[in-house]
């Protein structure tokens, strides 16, 4: 196992640790079976990518593991980047909270939902992941980059944000919770924000990209936006 691998391995455990103790923590009980289904598919699915990329593109992990505020190059970017992850752990929090206090009741077909959601926004990051080695984690123009137009990228240009979007439309609902839904249309901004300013920026530096554009009208759902 390379250094590389170690250290994402061992961010991968941290991550997902840090995220059951926040859910069970903020529950107040460990019996609270959505808490292990919704962490047990966020588990299996992190895991999943993980592994794919370590074996199959280790040049692509480490560009996803060049991650942060630091890494970008660009202010407004950076800002996004250093807030980016509040949300996620608030919507777990308030979700946990929501099962604790009971605020509100999601029945159990409406919690297979969100798991389904969750499992398939993941599945949409992992295509997305296979078809573009160039995902970088941060806006940049990587030696030979070229336009990806095949796979989940003919349909529209940021799949891996749509996969995102789509999981964390599924994490509160998953986690029988209504109120964690709340927070899903502050998580949008800076994602909005973010794929808008990535594409002035390939617009202007990556040939091709503007046709591209042109060709695929949906930046995230067809038919939506």
């Amino acid at each position: 196992m390379t250094d590389l691998e170690k250290k994402t391995w061992w961010l991968v455990g941290v991550s997902s640790l840090a995220a059951g103790v926040l859910i069970f923590a903020a529950a107040g009980t460990l019996s609270y079976w959505q808490g292990w289904a919704y962490w047990g598919v966020f588990f299996a699915c992190t895991v999943w990518t993980t592994w794919y990329m370590a074996r199959r593109d280790p040049a692509l992990l480490a560009k996803r593991m060049r991650s942060g505020p630091r890494a970008e190059t660009q202010k407004a970017q950076k800002i996004i980047q250093a807030f980016a992850g509040i949300p996620f752990y608030g919507m777990l929090l308030l979700s946990a909270l929501d099962h604790r206090f009971g605020w509100s009741h999601v029945p159990i077909p409406a919690v297979a939902a969100g798991l389904m959601f969750t499992a398939a926004g993941y599945w949409i990051v992992y295509l997305a992941i296979r078809e573009n080695t160039f995902a970088s984690a941060t806006i940049e123009l990587q030696p030979g980059q070229r336009v990806i137009a095949t796979g989940p990228y003919a349909a529209v240009r940021h799949p891996m944000y749509s996969g995102a979007l789509l999981m964390l439309l599924g994490t509160p609902v998953a986690m029988g919770s209504w109120w964690g839904l709340t927070l899903f249309p502050p998580i949008t901004v800076p994602i909005v924000w973010r794929l808008v300013l990535e594409e002035r920026f390939l617009a202007k530096e990556l040939s091709g990209y503007t046709d591209y554009c042109r060709r695929v009208r949906w930046r995230l759902f067809p038919g939506v936006f």
